[in-house]
């Protein structure tokens, strides 16, 4: 684990306003200082980077968009919604959904859709790339739990980066709401279920979805593992793990 995030766990916080980009991470120390810089840094993608990739006909609604998605990180891809919220034809919404993704803004995480025994959601999640900025966008200044989420994620698939054979990183959700954060699929096939809680020990009432995508992938799943805030490890239930983020990630 890197120095800067040690430092901000010994202090009770998670580096989720900070955010990975170096000189709002390392160089300032105080919130009102990284707001200047990310809004130096959106000012200075909307009027130079974006245009170089493809014009944008409505720039104050494209800029609406970013902060509309910053809310919405960790929730369904809800295209009718966004465009109904933001006054925007749906097709304008799909194209600047992928420029986003294109000028690497945005993460749109799949959905595990093997189904055995349940109808499953398969709209991707939303997530940023960034979770300093995410805040900075939605001018949030307490992290939620689903900023707790987008940070592990962009750490798994910086992880997925360095693997010879990247495996998948998907999320599963059935229809009746039992959920999976993250599940990773090996290229041999094998799953592991990964939950993120942003609790400093978590308990087994928090492990309805675990439980019904283990079983219901019991031939495939090598296990669970549960990502806490907190400092310990420990067997929260059978062949599940709990252990601080921070130690894996």
């Amino acid at each position: 684990m890197c120095g800067r995030r040690r430092r901000l766990l010994s202090r009770g916080r998670l580096p989720h306003a900070a955010g990975g980009y170096p000189v709002p991470a390392y160089e300032f120390q105080t919130d009102e200082a990284r707001q200047r810089w990310f809004r130096g840094y959106v000012r200075t993608y909307l009027q130079r980077d974006v245009p170089e990739l493809a014009p944008i006909e409505h720039g104050p609604e494209f800029q609406r968009l970013m902060r509309a998605l910053a809310l919405r990180i960790g929730g369904l891809q809800n295209q009718s919604e966004v465009a109904r919220d933001l006054g925007l034809p749906q097709p304008t919404v799909y194209r600047y959904l992928n420029l986003l993704e294109t000028s690497y803004q945005l993460i749109r995480l799949p959905a595990y859709t093997v189904n055995r025994t349940s109808r499953l959601i398969k709209a991707p999640k939303v997530y940023w790339s960034d979770t300093g900025l995410a805040m900075a966008l939605s001018a949030e200044r307490e992290p939620r739990g689903e900023h707790f989420e987008n940070l592990v994620l962009t750490d798994l698939l910086a992880w997925r980066e360095t693997v010879p054979d990247p495996p998948e990183i998907m999320y599963w959700r059935t229809a009746a709401g039992r959920e999976v954060d993250f599940v990773i699929e090996a290229a041999s096939g094998a799953l592991v279920a990964v939950e993120v809680k942003a609790t400093l020990r978590p308990t087994t009432r928090m492990l309805a979805g675990m439980h019904a995508f283990l079983q219901e992938h019991h031939d495939r799943v090598r296990g669970g593992l549960v990502l806490h805030g907190g400092e310990e490890t420990f067997w929260i239930a059978a062949n599940v793990l709990a252990t601080p983020w921070w130690q894996v990630l």
